[in-house]
């Protein structure tokens, strides 16, 4: 009796929340916005799940001293310190920008300089293996995108520039919203399956 329970909870939700944005109905968009209220809140709760899954986690190594046991207890150390301070001061306080702007950006600008630096990597890797023309196109762009984002010695290239900026504004756009397109197609067909019960991410 479980699995169709929950089977029918689903789809009888799912159901009420998409007729309320089409059908205009007052009480079926009064439900549909409790409904979308509720899942704000159990995803908060979830996040806080989270939370505490981490560090339980973490603590559980910095007691058995592994060999990750550092990382472990300076996460730890991290995360009780910022949340004391944003909790107690507040997100805009000095103290909270402070920690902000020379500890989570400096960690972020680092992740992305290596970040480029394995991009690199990849993009040797995949001349050697395989040297064809949309290889040659790939590179062609990426010097094309870092000389004209970063002069090379001091030597500014307005050509190159201006032609970075149209690669960013067209073929990139272009792209980026074919995959955005890929994206919301995929998620309208995972949603109608778990409408007709075919998927059924919740255990039912």
């Amino acid at each position: 009796m479980k699995a169709p329970l929950s089977v029918a909870v689903a789809i009888a939700i799912g159901l009420v929340v998409l007729l309320g944005y089409f059908m205009p109905f007052e009480r079926l968009t009064s439900l549909r916005i409790v409904l979308l209220d509720w899942a704000v809140i159990l995803a908060a709760v979830a996040l806080l799940v989270g939370i505490g899954n981490l560090i339980y986690v973490h603590w559980r190594k910095s007691v058995r001293a592994q060999g990750e046991s550092v990382h472990s207890v300076a996460l730890l150390v991290s995360l009780f310190l910022t949340l004391g301070v944003v909790g107690w001061f507040s997100p805009t306080h000095p103290y909270s920008l402070w920690i902000f702007n020379n500890i989570q950006v400096p960690i972020e600008s680092s992740l992305l300089a290596i970040l480029a630096v394995l991009l690199a990597y990849a993009l040797v890797r995949l001349l050697r293996r395989r040297m064809d023309r949309f290889s040659l196109v790939f590179v062609a762009t990426v010097v094309i995108v870092l000389i004209g984002t970063a002069p090379l010695l001091g030597f500014d290239f307005p050509i190159l520039g201006d032609l970075r900026s149209w690669l960013a504004e067209i073929p990139a756009v272009g792209g980026a919203r074919g995959i955005l397109l890929g994206i919301a197609l995929g998620i309208i067909a995972t949603g109608v399956r778990i409408l007709i019960g075919a998927d059924r991410p919740y255990g039912g």
